[in-house]
């Protein structure tokens, strides 16, 4: 059972340090999140699992870490400046204000008056001032994607690489915008995360690849825990496609507010790299790039017949927030173990669990039995098998609860049987099925390699 309302999810959220409202204590800042002690961990575990399957497996990927802060001649040649913006209309009786696409029946969404301004188009970038002299002259934009610099890059990672078709490079890194009216909790933010691959492939063979990527990335989220039929592949109508796509595909997955983008799949074709290249007339570009009197560089790479060729490219690009919501969302369960007693338990993926491993002394205020557990953690740390905790609450049971609800695989309890018998020996419980069995603390290491690695 996947969770079933939002509200269930905001209040595990909050109540175990998952994710947190941005300055709650002067009442928020809406569409920004901080993630906590254990969504930090979440979240980077699911990022270290995107990196891994792009680069680190694959030998046709390289890696990116490029600034937030952009050029505008950046945004100016990938039409940002002009076509990246949301319809927004404003309630003339509550002075609500909305993306218009997403007004139903002509009504106004808080107070259901009809008086409605006509919908105009707002720009969802933020602007910044570089420099001491804030006058509006000299300014820049807070990326509203990693993909521009990925695109501006591109003949340096190529000169230094010295890659050839295809090949990708990949990125995970913040981006910014201004959404008009953010909602569903860590969904739609205004500051969020990307995790972005663009793939570059020989004009013709964009189609082909870009049904490679799509049946790659079902089978990641997969990987990840997402059953095949909580998710949907949506083919975006030709007349809703972004100013830079020729072809998009959607995987959605079933959120508790409904079935929603999880992730974009779009062939770029040469828009990129094409209106970014200086001397486009000797390129042979497709006819939706721009004249660019300002770059300095041609972007594009040589063929095996020895011409100067501007790539396609695919675009797998992950939003990471809504991955975090979604794997969330999958792992939920609230079972019932009988007599009116429930459990709330989080069926994380190991390797994306926060908390690998929770050592938990059956008497937190007995000397011999915390010594023992504080060098069991150690040797547990040595295995880089992630985060391993000590529960020093002293109630067995709330710490197998808690522990459950946040999604740790493993709980090893150390006992009194563990200082007094030789060989000594622990009790190790597993999450979803709560059986324990007894392992010799000298079998740990090898017993936890074999389950995480």
């Amino acid at each position: 059972m996947v969770a079933k309302t939002m509200d269930q999810l905001v209040a595990l959220c909050k109540r175990r340090g998952f994710i947190f409202q941005n300055a709650d204590i002067y009442g928020g800042l809406q569409g920004v999140y901080d993630y906590g002690p254990l969504g930090v961990e979440l979240k980077n575990n699911l990022k270290n699992a995107w990196w891994r399957s792009m680069v680190y497996e694959r030998d046709d990927i390289e890696g990116l870490d490029a600034a937030i802060l952009t050029n505008r001649k950046v945004l100016q040649y990938s039409g940002h400046e002009d076509t990246f913006s949301d319809p927004m209309t404003d309630c003339k009786k509550c002075k609500g204000r909305f993306r218009a696409d997403h007004i139903k029946d002509g009504k106004c969404p808080n107070c259901g008056s009809t008086e409605l301004t006509e919908p105009r188009p707002f720009n969802l970038m933020f602007k910044t001032s570089i420099g001491p002299v804030d006058d509006g002259s000299v300014f820049g934009y807070l990326r509203p994607e990693t993909a521009q610099a990925i695109f501006t890059q591109f003949r340096n990672v190529v000169d230094s690489t010295s890659r050839k078709l295809p090949f990708g490079i990949a990125q995970i890194g913040k981006s910014f915008r201004n959404e008009i009216t953010p909602r569903n909790f860590i969904f739609r933010v205004r500051e969020f995360e990307q995790a972005e691959l663009e793939y570059f492939v020989m004009p013709g063979e964009d189609e082909k690849w870009h049904e490679y990527w799509k049946e790659a990335r079902i089978k990641w989220w997969e990987e990840q825990g997402l059953k095949r039929e909580n998710m949907n592949i949506y083919t975006t109508p030709k007349d809703d496609l972004a100013h830079y796509a020729k072809a998009c595909y959607d995987i959605e997955y079933q959120f508790p507010h409904g079935m929603e983008e999880l992730e974009g799949i779009a062939n770029r074709t040469d828009y990129d790299l094409g209106n970014h290249t200086k001397a486009q007339e000797e390129m042979n570009l497709t006819s939706h790039c721009h004249p660019n009197p300002d770059s300095t560089q041609k972007l594009c790479i040589m063929d095996d017949n020895n011409k100067w060729v501007v790539p396609f490219v695919i675009e797998p690009s992950m939003g990471v927030d809504r991955g975090v919501l979604a794997v969330m969302t999958e792992a939920y369960e609230e079972e019932d173990l009988g007599e009116g007693n429930t459990r709330v338990v989080l069926k994380l993926k190991k390797h994306l669990a926060p908390i690998k491993v929770a050592i938990i002394p059956l008497k937190k205020n007995n000397e011999a039995i915390m010594n023992k557990c504080h060098e069991i953690k150690q040797n547990l740390l040595k295995l880089g098998i992630g985060r391993v905790a000590l529960e020093n609450t002293g109630n067995i049971g709330k710490a197998y609860r808690r522990h459950d609800e946040i999604g740790t695989p493993l709980c090893i309890t150390v006992d009194f049987e563990t200082i007094e018998n030789q060989p000594e020996s622990v009790t190790i419980r597993d999450r979803d099925t709560m059986e324990q069995h007894r392992v010799n603390v000298a079998d740990l290491p090898a017993y936890l390699r074999e389950y995480f690695l």
